[in-house]
């Protein structure tokens, strides 16, 4: 958890041998960002984990990407194969190649901002033992949750005994078409008959680029999404970019209904692809509309003319569960 310092809680731990100066320098960068957003607790309360896909900042090292990720009150965060780690060490890659020492190191660069690593990806997992196997080596290294890929075919069968031995889950991505997955029914196909653990990473914004309204395509995929690399974007079809969530034309609202509704309890990373070096306003006005906009008038039925769920329901959230959620706004 990321807790915000005061003047008082800062000079305490000026006053702390165990912080250094490199220490003060990060929580320094981090209250100068402070007021951006204030993360998601009230969506957490429906199982709805927000974060950031790391490729938002891939201008920035990995480190700056928490720094960042923490800026906006976030707790988690989803890193992609090549970023460069750190200012310090330009030759090293966020990948499963990394020595113990970098991995290490990594885990307390995130544990001292607070964040946790939950996704990897997207990265290949090839039908080769040796090769799929490091991914998910790695990945319970680092307690990665979720490794997004888009796998070939054939490698399937190797991917599901991987992920019921290391009880990781496998997110295939949907990049824009000709891509092999940019059809949801691919996904559906390569999934059928296989374990809960191999689902969908459903990239909203990809969706668009290939002509495919999103939520349709969340209802297709319907017991089968894992996570979301979440985005609204100006427009439908090639050219399009990032906007600010709620302002474009993905219909954000209709698709956290339909995900309401079908009780996903997944992890949400903000993949802003756009204005790449000053993005970190327009992600904050992403984070602040995930959490108070959508839950406060529209998750309790506003506006759909039926009422919340009742406990007992398939695919549903209690009633007393969003109700709960609506009331910090009253």
């Amino acid at each position: 958890m990321v807790v915000a310092l005061n003047r008082r809680g800062l000079l305490a731990a000026m006053g702390t041998a165990a912080v250094g100066a490199a220490g003060l320098s990060r929580v320094a960068k981090v209250m100068a960002a402070e007021k951006l957003a204030s993360g998601a607790p009230n969506a957490e309360r429906l199982g709805w984990r927000l974060g950031c896909q790391a490729y938002s900042f891939n201008r920035y090292t990995f480190y700056e990407a928490i720094e960042k990720t923490a800026s906006l009150g976030l707790r988690y965060i989803e890193a992609y194969p090549g970023q460069r780690l750190s200012r310090q060490k330009q030759d090293v890659r966020t990948n499963p190649d990394m020595s113990a020492a970098d991995n290490k190191e990594m885990l307390k660069r995130l544990a001292d901002a607070g964040v946790k690593l939950v996704n990897f990806g997207v990265v290949g997992l090839p039908n080769n033992k040796a090769r799929a196997r490091s991914v998910f080596e790695f990945a319970e290294e680092m307690g990665i949750e979720t490794i997004v890929s888009e796998p070939p075919f054939d490698a399937f069968d190797l991917i599901e005994k991987l992920c019921e031995e290391y009880k990781i889950n496998v997110a295939i991505h949907n990049h824009p078409k000709p891509s092999w997955y940019w059809n949801p029914e691919t996904v559906l196909k390569v999934c059928k008959g296989r374990s809960k653990r191999i689902g969908a990473c459903a990239d909203t914004g990809h969706w668009m680029r290939s002509g495919l309204v999103p939520v349709q395509q969340i209802k297709k995929l319907e017991g089968r999404i894992i996570s979301f690399h979440f985005k609204d974007l100006n427009k439908y079809g090639p050219g399009a970019h990032d906007v600010p969530w709620g302002t474009g034309k993905a219909d954000v609202r209709a698709i956290l209904q339909e995900v309401l509704r079908q009780g996903i309890k997944a992890v949400f990373s903000i993949e802003y692809e756009y204005h790449w070096e000053t993005s970190l306003p327009e992600i904050a006005q992403c984070v602040k509309y995930f959490d108070k906009e959508r839950v406060r008038r529209q998750l309790c039925g506003a506006g759909s003319g039926r009422s919340p769920a009742r406990t007992g329901e398939s695919g549903f959230f209690a009633e007393e569960e969003v109700l709960a959620v609506a009331s910090t706004f009253a």
